[in-house]
This record gives C-alpha cells, structure tokens and sequence, in this order.
C-alpha cells in the first residue's frame, strides 16, 4: 500500500493532507523518515507519525446488489453512483473490484483493499463470473459449444477463454466466463448473431448474490480468504 494511503487509512487525514505530512518528513517507516508519498508500506511496517504508532483500520470487503441505471462509479454522473446505497464512513476510500455497465445489475464486489480486488480481476487468476442473460432471439443450438471452444470477437485477435454457458428457456441463459474484457458478454452474443436484453450478475467466484435489490453487506472471512493467495490472509477484516 502507498504510504499516503496508509496514513488516510490510519488517521483522519485526507490524501493531500497525508503528502504534505510525508514531504514535510513527519512520517517514518521502520525507523527512517520517508519523504515521498509512493513509498510502499506493508502491514507488518513500523509507521510512526508525530510520534505515535499508525494502525491502519480493518480493510472492509463489501458484497452489493446493483440496481440498473447506476454506475460502478465514485461519484454521480449521468446516472447516480452505486455508492449512494451503501452507508459507510469514509466511503472515498472504497474502489469496485469489477463493473458492471449501468444497465446491467446484480453482484458487485467493493473493497479499499487493492491487493484483494487484484486477485480477483488479474486475468491469470480466472475468476469465474456466472451471468443470468436474456436474449433478443432464441438461442441457437450451436451456441454452447462455440462458447466452450473459444469465439473471435471483432476486434480482437485472441479467442475468449473457454466459457460455459446453460440454458434456462430459448430466450435466457447462464453464462459462466473467466475474464473480464470490455463489454465481453453483450460482445459474444453479437458475435453469434444475437442481442443481449439483460444481464445480471449472480456469482463472483464462490460468492453469491445473496441480498435485495440496493441493499448490501459485509463479506463473511471465508468469502475473503477464498479469492486470496494460500500464503497471503488479510490481516484485518471488517465484517
């Protein structure tokens, strides 16, 4: 985590308060004055600032349901930002480990812990996404194994990672993906010659969607722990 981070994480201090702090060399690290805001730090660091001792507060791993016409955004802009349905403090520090587009709704995964959510979007981890989808057109037969080989979307020369897709009327489906590139699923089906209507988010790994539209909760330590590294357990938790 950056030092700047770290100090808004462990005081009341916002990020430019903290890199006035840093360069005026109030803050040290294990014993050495540290001058510049990007300095890494790691939990088990000795940050001192004034002479006290940083904690910095339990890192927060919050499960969503999105409603449509928001936007996995910060703030408001052409529609309001899913942040305004949860109530936290300091909610300027919380970032989407994953979007969603405004029309879509359904499970989005919100943290300030950035190594976590790294976990879950860096493209060698293939993190598994299950979508409910509803269609323009019935699906055709060949659709599910076109999937599970690999399709060519316009644009792009790498076919897309083996996807699994089953089906619950003519018209709507699951689909299970493992990467997550720029409007992948609306993309698949164009690519087979069919139109996404709705798309719904229901599963993020093991985690499930399990909460009213707009309402939110705290994951549970296991649901933490199962999209992070064996060798690395956060090492505080807000549940």
């Amino acid at each position: 985590m950056r030092l700047d981070k770290f100090v808004c994480k462990s005081t009341e201090l916002s990020r430019c308060e903290a890199a006035r702090a840093i360069s005026r060399g109030e803050l040290s690290v294990n014993g050495a004055v540290v001058t510049h805001a990007a300095t890494q730090v790691h939990e088990n660091n000795t940050v001192m600032f004034r002479g006290q001792r940083l904690t910095a507060r339990p890192f927060r791993y919050i499960l969503l349901h999105k409603p449509a016409a928001t936007l996995c955004s910060n703030v408001d802009e052409a529609y309001p930002s899913i942040f305004n349905h949860i109530d936290v403090q300091n909610p300027g520090e919380l970032h989407i480990a994953g979007r969603l587009d405004a029309d879509s709704t359904g499970l989005v995964l919100v943290t300030d812990d950035g190594r976590w959510s790294f976990e879950i979007i860096r493209p060698d981890k293939a993190c598994s996404k299950r979508y409910r989808v509803g269609l323009s057109y019935p699906l055709a037969d060949d659709v599910a194994q076109k999937f599970a080989d690999g399709l060519q979307l316009q644009g792009e020369q790498k076919l897309t990672r083996p996807a699994t897709l089953e089906v619950v009327s003519p018209k709507e489906v699951l689909l299970t993906i493992t990467e997550g590139r720029f409007h992948q699923v609306k993309r698949m089906f164009a690519a087979v010659g069919n139109r996404v209507l709705s798309l719904h988010r229901e599963r993020i790994g093991s985690v499930q969607l399990d909460v009213d539209v707009g309402q939110w909760r705290y994951l549970t330590r296991d649901e933490v722990l199962s999209f992070t590294e064996p060798n690395r357990q956060p090492a505080a938790v807000a549940i």
